[in-house]
């Protein structure tokens, strides 16, 4: 006879949003006890939760809280490993985890992998003589414990500082040194970490993957399987999303929609209140007058305008059509198709050739074999509705072959060698547009510009996208940035680089550069360099 496990949580105090009501629910919904330990008065909890006092497992005296983020995890890491300690049968649950199905485990162990390197905590069961267990509370004991899994630098670092006096307090170490990967390292020194769930059990989408469970329609059978017990919403970073991108609730066709919807959760009834970022907390200087001086009348705040508010108004818009495909480059992620639709749309109606490297996300530079199953093509279908005289090429390096279109045409290409890409792309004509949204590896976007700039048309562009990020399993040691290359031709113009052949294969093309420009993330120049379009003479 299997154990019916308990689930524990905890919410400091103050107003539940609509998150935190539909993950509680959802775990009363697959036949869990849930019991929802708090120290201050709650509001909006669900019907079907038990409310218990957080001090019987935990005082709140001597309150840890993460020095840089401000965040309560250190004191949540040191709760739910006592929970577990004082409790039985009792399985921890963040608050943003949502339950798929009823947990079920033949031993007491109930966690999984996030990443190929690590096992997060966000969902924790240990038998309470887990060897585990006992050593995450012994290592927590001690608030300047120094963590051997950051490396023997960083052990010297901290030896040092104690031996002068000063030890490192463990909220002023790296975020997670009480959390995921203290679990990790115990998981693994004890042996324990063979328990651990794969990752499709209790972290299908990954924290980079996360804004997908808010496109509408999105096809989830890629990441939510029959072994999927589990779904991590990265609540602090999901709550700021739907506050700042999606009006405040998610739309009805998305994943997070869906799910509402089935547990009866109404977003308006508890809304995600947004707490103020410190650049908008505003230091007022008392005045000093002799006389009094009159108060101005306050003004109220406009709210942004979500996308979905502004579709169909005007001309056909880019960015209304990424949405409705599910792609990232709409205004539920990049927002490009906002700069797209200002440089496209005088070839809307032109027999261009246009060529986009990277089909769907969640390929190799995810995880993922380049021989997964492939779904989708959104940003294809986006292509071939707003250029309906066009001729669309999709370069991948998984196969898309299966999608049949009379003005399509699909080359597959692992682009980690120069000679893949020319031999991939020798029969293909002259190109109007080209974009690059396909691994995001520095090597890759360089090789490709490399060898495909040559078959941009007189007057076309080239667009390499998501500068920010390079995939860690293929980007390359003394390979430059290519955010960093760009950033210096358009200082210097000149192109440098660490790789003597790739500056020289850079340097060729400049004959025929007529213009080049850089915009930030979410067009915030206070962000990292994003996007970069080069313009054909």
């Amino acid at each position: 006879m299997s154990t019916n496990y308990t689930i524990g949580a905890l919410w400091m105090e103050g107003a539940l949003s609509f998150l935190e009501q539909l993950c509680l629910k959802s775990f009363v919904d697959a036949g869990h006890r849930v019991v929802l330990y708090h120290y201050g008065p709650l509001q909006n909890v669900p019907d079907g939760i038990e409310l218990a006092d957080a001090n019987d497992i935990m005082s709140r005296d001597n309150f840890l809280t993460h020095e840089r983020t401000g965040s309560p995890a250190l004191h949540s890491d040191l709760f739910r490993y006592k929970m577990l300690k004082t409790q039985r049968n009792m399985i921890w649950a963040d608050t943003d985890a949502y339950c798929m199905k009823k947990f079920e485990t033949p031993n007491g162990h109930f966690y999984g992998w996030e990443s190929k390197t690590h096992v997060n905590g966000g969902v924790l069961g240990l038998p309470h003589d887990s060897d585990t267990l006992n050593a995450l509370l012994d290592f927590t004991s001690d608030e300047f414990a120094i963590p051997t899994y950051y490396g023997p630098e960083y052990v010297a670092e901290l030896e040092q500082k104690r031996a002068e006096g000063n030890p490192v307090h463990a909220s002023e170490q790296p975020w997670g040194v009480w959390g995921p990967h203290a679990v990790t390292h115990f998981l693994h020194e004890t042996g324990e970490v063979k328990y651990a769930l794969p990752q499709e059990g209790l972290y299908p989408f990954t924290f980079k993957d996360r804004r997908l469970m808010l496109r509408r329609n999105f096809d989830t059978t890629g990441y939510i399987t029959e072994n999927t017990f589990s779904v991590h919403l990265y609540g602090r970073r999901m709550r700021a999303r739907l506050v700042e991108k999606e009006g405040g609730a998610p739309h009805p066709k998305s994943l997070l929609g869906k799910l509402l919807v089935k547990h009866g959760i109404d977003p308006e009834k508890a809304p995600i209140i947004r707490k103020p970022k410190p650049e908008e907390k505003q230091a007022v200087e008392p005045v000093k007058v002799s006389t009094p001086v009159a108060k101005p009348a306050p003004t109220a705040m406009a709210a942004p305008i979500p996308a979905s508010a502004k579709y169909g108004r005007g001309q056909l818009n880019l960015t209304d059509m990424a949405d409705a495909y599910g792609s990232d480059k709409g205004s539920t992620k990049h927002r490009y198709t906002e700069l797209y639709q200002m440089l496209f749309q005088p070839h809307r109606d032109r027999a261009i050739n246009f060529l986009e490297m990277g089909l769907q996300i969640g390929g190799p530079e995810h995880g993922k074999s380049e021989d997964r199953k492939t779904t989708d093509l959104p940003s294809v279908r986006m292509w071939l509705e707003y250029f309906p005289k066009a001729q669309i090429t999709g370069l991948d390096i998984s196969d898309f072959s299966w999608f049949e279109n009379d003005r399509f045409n699909f080359v597959r290409c692992d682009m980690d060698r120069r000679e893949n890409i020319v031999e991939a792309t020798k029969d293909l004509p002259e190109f109007d547009i080209i974009i690059d949204d396909a691994s995001h590896a520095s090597h890759h976007q360089q090789y490709a510009f490399i060898e495909l700039f040559p078959k941009l048309k007189s007057g076309g562009l080239y667009i390499i996208e998501d500068l920010r990020w390079q995939p860690e399993p293929y980007e390359r040691p003394g390979i430059t940035k290519t955010a960093d290359f760009i950033q210096g031709y358009l200082r210097d113009g000149v192109f440098t680089h660490e790789d003597a052949s790739i500056a020289e294969g850079f340097n060729a093309q400049r004959i025929d550069i007529s213009g080049c420009f850089m915009f930030q993330a979410l067009f915030d120049k206070k962000r990292k360099d994003q996007v970069a379009v080069f313009h054909k003479r």
